[in-house]
């Protein structure tokens, strides 16, 4: 019996500046693809041709995603896939890819799981056996760390602030202390309400709000949380996507030397001359031979 050919494929294109080009095969798997937060020049070649060559592409909103789609003329299928739908679609999507197919996730900006159910998505396909292959690109938080000129070497995102100012301000008390940059998302409505609680709980550092980054009205603005609370509150609601950049805590002034004679008093009235040294370096960050020698002076006083 003479074996049927398989059905051809139909070729997946796409077009850059007028050019039009042949995308390569993809390899099974999830896909997850970084797109524009604003400018689609963002959109990086690799992006291109991964939606151009998967056999669908899952996306948030179709008509955000439909811009994309049309820009570059590619031809693909466009299903939902948002916190709305998510339970009905991710067994659907991991059918596909039980079936050898490859899968590319877009959110509406940005990178996937940031802020957007994708999360869930990827874990089931891991816990599927499937390969997860991150095509990676733009990204708000990346992009206002990069333009808001503060410290880079340490961060953390903590996404958006809960909408009352109960929840923000205990959300800020939990953030406190952590030693780097804060980065949160938030809206033009409640940006100045946010500001003000975030100076209340975190005091008065610097700051920067990025709006709008990469599209045509971008604006990033510097200063202490409590001077932007107050401009922001004294002026129109601003629009578009907003994420502000908190400056890590001030780091904390050297203990004072009548305050290390006085650990070393209350650590030695418990313990030798050893571990008082030991127990004060740790509290202070002090040379630990330096207090050894101070602790034995002061152990050697007269009672």
């Amino acid at each position: 019996m003479t074996e049927l050919p398989a059905p051809k494929l139909p070729d997946r294109h796409y077009v850059i500046g007028g050019e039009r080009f042949l995308a390569r095969s993809l390899e099974p798997g999830l896909h997850v693809v970084a797109t524009p937060i604003g400018n689609l020049r963002d959109m990086t070649l690799r992006a291109v041709e991964t939606m151009a060559a998967a056999s669908l592409v899952a996306c948030e909103d179709s008509r955000v995603t439909r811009r994309l789609v049309d820009h570059f003329a590619l031809s693909v299928k466009l299903v939902p896939y948002h916190e709305h739908n998510a339970s009905e679609m991710r067994p659907k999507l991991l059918a596909r890819l039980a079936a050898g197919e490859s899968v590319a996730l877009v959110s509406d900006a940005g990178t996937p799981l940031v802020s957007d159910p994708g999360f869930k998505l990827v874990e089931a396909a891991r816990e599927a056996g499937h390969r997860v292959i991150p095509v990676p690109g733009p990204s708000a938080v990346m992009a206002a760390l990069v333009a808001a000129g503060l410290p880079t070497d340490a961060f953390f995102f903590a996404g958006f602030l809960p909408p009352k100012t109960a929840g923000r301000r205990s959300r800020a008390r939990a953030l406190a202390a952590v030693p780097g940059s804060l980065v949160f998302f938030e809206t033009g409505p409640r940006l100045a309400a946010s500001l003000s609680d975030l100076a209340a709980e975190l005091g008065d550092r610097q700051a920067a709000v990025c709006r709008e980054l990469t599209k045509l009205h971008e604006e990033v603005r510097r200063g202490s949380l409590a001077a932007l609370a107050a401009d922001y509150a004294a002026a129109p609601d601003p629009k578009g996507e907003i994420v502000v950049v908190v400056a890590p805590p001030g780091e904390a002034p050297p203990p004072a030397e009548t305050d290390i004679e006085a650990m070393l008093r209350a650590a030695l009235a418990g313990g030798s001359v050893k571990d008082a040294a030991a127990a004060v370096a740790t509290v202070t960050g002090l040379a630990k031979r330096d207090l050894y020698q101070r602790a034995l002076l002061l152990a050697r006083e007269p009672g």
